[in-house]
């Protein structure tokens, strides 16, 4: 049997793991998989079934954790670029699943010839300036399609890449202004030759940068720091604001360098 194929039990995992780890606990692994740290197979009986390669995916995830403080995220992309876990949606928990009354599809349908009438979806252009906050407007498929001019293949290479983030609606599925923007700007790229799979690094960069963020903020986001939500909210935005200025600087810098001299 493939080393990569499910054939430990989660006990046999935990077990594995304390020879590393003493104090991990057993609740700790199915919160890694919660978060999307590790993916084990399941058996037909429903028992979770994990191979080699998962115990070691978990092994560097809770060094990566508890030795180098690397904020969750974060440890989820290294695990990916280091070949430990495929870069396949987070799906959500059972456990969060109420709280979630708008949640990611897992797979988009062919849109229909006719737009469903339910529920009445609002269409927004998008706006040069970038989303304005405030009430939320919905595309439904044939709109988002239409005003985009994305091919149905295309959109549903994007969301299994995890650039498009549609919302479920009732019976409807539903696109945002992110999405408009982010579709807009992927089909002027696809048009000049780019290979669609690439465009799954930029968003492993953004989460990245995001990681970086959580991480600078967390001292103001946490219970004991004295800062209401609200003012933790505007200090991480102020610290997004300050990382997405060096980013910049660094890109125009590195750009210029690869660029050279113009004549």
């Amino acid at each position: 049997m493939s080393a990569d194929q499910g054939v430990m039990r989660i006990g046999e995992v935990h077990a594995q793991l304390r020879k590393y780890f003493p104090d991990i606990e057993l609740s700790k692994i199915r919160y890694y998989e919660d978060k999307g740290l590790v993916q084990p197979s399941r058996s037909r009986k429903g028992y979770r079934l994990y191979s080699e390669t998962d115990v070691e995916c978990l092994r560097e995830a809770i060094r990566l954790a508890q030795e180098e403080f690397v904020p969750l995220r974060v440890v989820r992309l290294r695990l990916i670029e280091q070949g430990l876990l495929k870069d396949v949606p987070v799906p959500s928990s059972p456990r969060h699943a109420a709280r979630e009354a708008l949640s990611n599809v897992v797979s988009i349908p062919v849109p229909p010839s006719t737009p469903s009438a339910r529920p009445v979806l609002k269409v927004v252009a998008p706006s040069v300036d970038g989303v304005v906050a405030g009430d939320q407007h919905y595309l439904s498929m044939a709109e988002f399609l239409s005003m985009t001019g994305l091919a149905p293949a295309a959109l549903t290479q994007l969301h299994a890449l995890g650039l498009l983030a549609p919302v479920s609606l009732g019976n409807e599925i539903a696109f945002t202004e992110f999405d408009v923007h982010v579709a807009t700007v992927a089909l002027t790229l696809l048009e000049r030759g780019l290979d669609i799979r690439l465009l799954g690094s930029l968003r492993r960069v953004a989460e990245r940068e995001v990681g970086l963020i959580d991480d600078l903020s967390a001292p103001w986001r946490s219970k004991g720091s004295g800062f209401s939500g609200e003012r933790a909210r505007e200090v991480t935005v102020e610290l997004a604001a300050e990382v997405g200025a060096l980013r910049s600087v660094l890109y125009e810098r590195a750009l210029q360098d690869y660029l050279g001299p113009s004549t």
